[in-house]
């Protein structure tokens, strides 16, 4: 079989439905990735700050570093992944991670926790959304991939549901170590397991040639290609954007809110609501909107985050207001994530899903991780949130004038590497 990538996949190939074995793995793997790798960490962070007498700033400046690293492995990985080695990357980047953290569990010094924390989240390019989305894209062929892909995207919403109740009880009972040994075997037995069982490179679509009948671009030559349609570009920067305000937003929601005066019951509950918004936002689209094109999704729904943000800001506060915020904003969410699944082959090529959409993630990872931290600076210099909210308003702009963007080029371009 080829080593070339996908292109525009023929009729020959019958693409695997959401139900099938091979992407209800994936899904098993990706909620327990996300799970163990990505939303343990406040939690644990949390209880290893307060037992080792590290401070915030310490134990986040290593999941920080990790995020940025992420950002740096997104291209390769998805380069190695469109020549085929997504088992070898999924599998032995989910064994790796069990392994860090083994070694987290065991921390007495900053610089051992930097080395584990950094690395596990390093590895999150290689275990989470973005390599699995290349996965279904090899599998299925691009164009064939909307299925899988919005199929993973339900899997996921559920990770936080899962994980963040099952790692407090675990913090609970057996403390922080024991957690995150817990964990580890989560991702050496189940989702190394899974990826290693699901994804058998002799089953993907088969390699086919571009229109033109010339051998289909892979790794530099077609992000080398990409980078020089205005559409990548306009897609990257609203992504980037969307990563930056998301971040932010997350990780600073609770002070703000009770900042601006809503009872702290109040945000609590509307915080738990982000999570079911998200699922129900991706449901709404399988069932209503299967076949709509992408760029009309995201256009609608970029437009909800600065609606929904400029009326937490502008509105007073109460319970409804910021219930209806979190539905909102968890809903645009959602999509969202499939819409960043989707946007690389219905707007910009179906070539090169892997390294295309690699580094397009990278910036976008990089400011996820930097978001954080700038957002409590701008708090910091300000003395308030409302600079903050001000600053995230205006990122949430830069996405929908990015995507808009986009979907406009996009609809007038022809897209076929030359």
């Amino acid at each position: 079989m080829s080593d070339n990538v996908l292109a525009s996949g023929a009729g020959e190939h019958r693409p695997p439905g959401a139900r099938s074995l091979f992407v209800t793995g994936l899904g098993i793997g990706q909620v327990c990735s996300w799970g163990s790798l990505y939303y343990s960490f406040p939690l644990i962070a949390e209880a290893m700050g307060r037992d080792l007498g590290w401070s915030k700033t310490m134990l986040y400046g290593a999941a920080t570093l990790g995020l940025a690293l992420a950002g740096l492995a997104a291209y390769p990985v998805g380069a190695a992944i469109d020549r085929g080695h997504g088992r070898a990357i999924m599998t032995i980047g989910s064994v790796l991670a069990g392994l860090l953290l083994v070694l987290w569990s065991q921390v007495e010094s900053l610089a051992l926790f930097y080395v584990a924390v950094a690395g596990i989240g390093a590895l999150q390019a290689a275990t989470l959304y973005d390599p699995a989305f290349a996965v279904v894209a090899r599998r299925s062929g691009p164009s064939h991939a909307r299925a899988g892909i919005t199929a993973l995207t339900l899997w996921g919403g559920f990770a936080s549901t899962v994980f963040i109740p099952l790692v407090q009880l675990l913090l609970d009972t057996v403390g922080w170590r024991d957690a995150l040994m817990v964990l580890a075997a989560i991702n050496i037995l189940v989702c190394a397991f899974c990826y290693w069982s699901v994804i058998d490179p002799d089953a993907d679509a088969p390699a086919r040639p571009a229109a033109s009948g010339r051998p289909a671009l892979s790794g530099r030559a077609a992000v080398a290609w990409a980078a020089r349609q205005p559409v990548f570009w306009a897609l990257a920067v609203a992504f980037t954007a969307y990563s930056a305000a998301f971040s932010a937003f997350t990780f600073h929601l609770y002070p703000l809110l009770v900042e601006k005066g809503f009872e702290v019951s109040s945000v609590v509950a509307a915080m738990t609501l982000i999570g079911p918004a998200q699922v129900a936002g991706r449901i709404a689209i399988w069932v209503f909107a299967p076949r709509a094109p992408v760029r009309v999704i995201g256009s609608l729904t970029v437009a909800v985050f600065p609606l929904a943000l400029v009326a937490l800001d502008l509105l007073p506060p109460s319970f409804l207001l910021i219930a209806l915020v979190a539905l909102f904003y968890g809903g645009a969410n959602g999509i969202t994530t499939i819409v960043r699944g989707l946007s690389v082959p219905e707007m910009l090529t179906r070539e090169a899903y892997g390294a295309v959409n690699g580094a397009m993630s990278a910036p976008s990872t990089v400011s996820r991780a930097l978001a954080p931290l700038g957002a409590a600076l701008i708090w910091s210099a300000s003395g308030s949130y409302d600079a903050v909210l001000l600053s995230i308003i205006l990122l949430t702009v830069i996405v929908a004038a990015g995507f808009w963007l986009a979907a406009f080029l996009s609809r007038r371009a022809r897209f076929e590497v030359s």
